[in-house]
C-alpha cells in the first residue's frame, strides 16, 4: 500500500483539500467540528505527512539544534530526551552538540558553524558573554537555557536558581544546621545565581559566611566532590567543620557523600547534603540524596515553543520561568 495522500484524507472527511492543509499545518482558520472530521479521516487512513515537503512548503529546514556543555551527565541526557519529545511536535529533527564546557566552541555556536542550515538552537552556554551574544551576525533564532545571565539579548528559559539556593538553606536551617558550606561555589565569582541563592539564605537566617567552607571545583564531577571536601576537611586541621553542605549538582554531592563517610562522618548525623538536578543515581545511593528537582519537561516545552514563536514572526524578548522542587530524602533527614 502507498503513502496516503492529502486528497485521500479530503475525500474521506468530505472537505477541501485546503482545509485538510490547513487542519495539518496548524492554522486555527477551521471550525472545530470540521477540524475533527479531518483529525478523525487521518486517524482512520493513517495518514503521515511528508516532513521533508511540509517544511519545504514553509521555506525550513526542518532541523533545530540542542547545544549544552556534556551529554554524559545525566541532567542533560534527560533534558534531550524532553527537547526531542517537543520538537516532534512541530515536526522537527533535532541536531545535538556538546561543546564540552568550551569557550571557542560555544562562539561557532554563535557565529552559526553547523554542518547543515537550522530552524533555531536552543543553547545552554557556560562562557560567552551577554555581548557575544547580542552581537553575534547569525540570525537563526536562538533560546538560551540553563544558569546564564544574558537579560534582554535572547528568549531564556530556566527556574529560578536563586530562590532554590534559598529553599535549600531553609530546609537545612529548619533541620537545626547552623554551620552550612557549599560546594561548587567561589564567592570570588560574579555570576552564579545558585551560590548568590545560598548567601542569601544564610543573610535572612543570620547565618555566617565561612569562606573555607565554600569550595569552588573544575568539573561537577563525583571525583571533584570528593576531593572539594577532603581538602575542606584537610584544611580545618580539626577544627569546626560544616554540619551540612549544599553542592551545586548532585554529582558533586554524591562525592562529597563518599568523602564524609570515608573520613569517618555519618550522613546525615554529622553532616547533611543537599545536591542539585535530581538525577537518577540519586534515588539509589546510600542514603538516597536531597536534592533540587528542576521541571525539565517545563524547560524543554517552552525553549521550543519559543523557537516557534520566533519563527512566526518578530516577538518581544521573554524570560520564563520553569518549576522546581526540593525532593527531601535520606541525606538530610534520616531513615526515619
Amino acid at each position: 500500500m502507498g503513502r496516503v495522500t492529502l486528497r485521500e484524507v479530503a475525500d474521506r472527511a468530505g472537505v477541501s483539500l485546503k482545509t485538510v492543509t490547513n487542519v495539518v499545518h496548524q492554522r486555527s482558520v477551521v471550525r472545530p467540528a470540521t477540524r475533527d472530521r479531518v483529525l478523525a479521516a487521518i486517524e482512520e487512513l493513517g495518514y503521515r505527512p511528508n516532513l521533508s515537503a511540509r517544511n519545504l512548503a514553509l521555506g525550513r529546514a526542518g532541523t533545530i539544534a540542542l547545544v549544552v556543555p556534556r551529554l554524559d551527565m545525566p541532567y542533560f541526557a534527560s533534558l534531550a530526551m524532553h527537547v526531542l519529545e517537543e520538537a516532534e511536535r512541530y515536526g522537527w529533527f533535532v541536531l545535538i552538540v556538546q561543546t564540552r564546557g568550551d569557550a571557542e566552541a560555544e562562539r561557532r555556536v554563535l557565529a552559526g558553524t553547523f554542518p547543515q542550515r537550522l530552524d533555531g538552537i536552543v543553547f545552554d552556554p557556560i562562557h560567552v558573554s551577554a555581548e557575544e551574544i547580542r552581537d553575534r551576525a547569525d540570525t537563526t533564532p536562538l533560546v538560551l537555557i540553563g544558569e546564564h545571565r544574558a537579560e534582554g539579548v535572547a528568549d531564556h528559559v530556566a527556574i529560578d536558581n536563586v530562590a532554590a539556593g534559598r529553599t535549600v538553606v531553609d530546609h537545612l536551617v529548619g533541620l537545626g544546621r547552623r554551620r552550612i558550606g557549599m560546594i561548587g561555589a567561589s564567592l570570588d565569582t560574579p555570576e552564579d545565581v545558585r551560590r548568590d541563592g545560598y548567601l542569601a539564605g544564610l543573610r535572612e537566617h543570620g547565618l555566617p559566611v565561612v569562606p573555607d567552607w565554600v569550595r569552588p571545583v573544575p568539573a561537577n564531577t563525583g571525583e571533584e566532590g570528593a576531593a572539594a571536601v577532603t581538602t575542606l576537611l584537610d584544611d580545618a586541621a580539626g577544627g569546626e567543620v560544616p554540619d551540612a553542605l549544599f553542592c551545586s549538582a548532585d554529582w558533586l554531592a554524591l562525592g562529597a557523600i563518599r568523602a564524609l563517610v570515608t573520613r569517618g562522618l555519618r550522613v546525615p548525623e554529622d553532616v547533611a547534603v543537599v545536591g542539585f538536578d535530581d538525577i537518577p543515581y540519586g534515588r539509589v545511593s546510600t542514603p538516597t540524596l536531597t536534592t533540587i528537582a528542576s521541571a525539565r519537561d517545563e524547560i524543554a516545552r517552552a525553549a521550543v515553543e519559543s523557537l516557534a514563536r520566533r519563527l512566526a514572526g518578530p516577538q518581544p524578548l521573554r524570560e520564563i520561568q520553569a518549576g522546581f522542587e526540593l525532593v527531601v530524602r535520606e541525606s538530610t533527614v534520616g531513615r526515619g
